[in-house]
């Protein structure tokens, strides 16, 4: 190690354009990663929001939520085998406030169950992102094509579907305004499930897990498949700067590894001094990285979609040391490689 610090001390201008480099790539990739889980959130948080479980659509629908429609026997044939088993639908639209302004929300209607929220006859349950657009509890919402009013009862924190604010409105109301009697999905909870450790299978019905469900949002898989491609490429160019930066230091120090070597110095003990190298460079960038991130999170407007947890920032970082550890040692493989004599006559011409 101290060898190691001694060269960069050495070297400061080769080893701060490496480290601004990584602290760059780095600090990009937690930015991108905070806006993919964001942009998450934003399109799904009232999926995500659920806890583990199998969710049911008709076989029929070929996958989209909005072509489901489950009948009342289908429904009293889960309701027979998981009495916990809860029914919704979701349905986009709009309403407009009492200052006469549209708004686009997603309207959500479920049976009575703990993870839904419980809403009466003529009121309506927001996402609070519209209370910091100035609903309040007691504003009425209409529809051109409602016969009534809404009264805003409360608010609940992130429930958002496809990008819109979730509505929970009671299933009656529901049936009223998009004139339908039958629940769209049905959704068992892991923890109800009774009699086995395995989600029941239904006839004409087809089971999704959280994440296979996500997948059926439109523009979900898509747009996090995007994301996180960028995320993967920066990692995988943070790894061959590493690889191609200690390459042409190495071909420029054959000759100094010769002596070290014809002295006694062992192979690992140089490599030691490389990945040291590498850990000192990946640590500082990183942790300018983290805290730049994270300041961005706490001082971004609060309609940005970016959240970036630390599980996630942690996983990120060990990623990229991981990265930069492979990216060193395959430059590294010359050393071994390299004859004390050849390297000492090389360094010489």
């Amino acid at each position: 190690m101290n060898m190691a610090w001694k060269e960069m001390k050495k070297n400061k201008l080769r080893y701060t354009i490496l480290g601004s480099i990584i602290f760059l790539i780095s600090l990009l990739t937690f930015i991108i990663s905070g806006l993919a889980n964001g942009l998450s959130q934003d399109n799904a948080s009232l999926i995500k929001n659920l806890p583990n479980g199998t969710f049911y659509m008709e076989e029929e629908a070929d996958e989209t939520y909005n072509f489901s429609s489950l009948s009342e026997e289908q429904q009293q044939e889960i309701t027979d085998g998981q009495s916990e088993a809860a029914f919704f639908s979701i349905q986009m639209g709009n309403f407009i406030d009492t200052s006469d302004k549209q708004r686009s929300v997603a309207y959500v209607a479920s049976t009575d169950n703990m993870d839904f929220p419980e809403v009466d006859a003529g009121e309506v349950i927001l996402d609070a992102s519209l209370e910091e657009e100035g609903i309040a509890v007691g504003d009425e919402i209409t529809n051109e094509q409602w016969e009534q009013p809404l009264t805003v009862a409360g608010f609940v924190s992130h429930e958002k579907f496809s990008h819109s604010a979730a509505a929970f409105i009671n299933p009656n109301d529901f049936s009223a305004f998009f004139h339908t009697e039958a629940m769209q999905m049905a959704f068992i909870a892991d923890s109800d499930i009774q009699g086995t450790n395995e989600a029941p299978a239904f006839e004409e019905l087809q089971a999704f897990s959280n994440s296979d469900f996500l997948n059926t949002i439109p523009s979900y898989s898509a747009e996090q498949m995007s994301l996180n491609m960028i995320v993967i490429f920066l990692l995988v160019i943070s790894g061959m700067l590493f690889a191609i930066f200690f390459y042409m230091i190495n071909v420029q120090k054959l000759g100094i590894y010769g002596i070290l070597k014809a002295i006694g110095v062992k192979t690992g003990k140089l490599f030691q001094m490389m990945w040291a190298q590498m850990l000192i460079i990946s640590v500082i960038s990183l942790i300018l990285s983290i805290i730049i991130s994270q300041s961005f999170q706490l001082l971004a407007p609060s309609g940005m979609p970016f959240h970036l947890t630390w599980p996630v920032t942690g996983l990120l970082s060990l990623v990229f040391i991981a990265i930069g550890f492979i990216g060193a040692t395959l430059s590294g493989i010359q050393i071994k490689r390299v004859e004390p004599m050849q390297a000492i006559q090389q360094g010489e011409m």
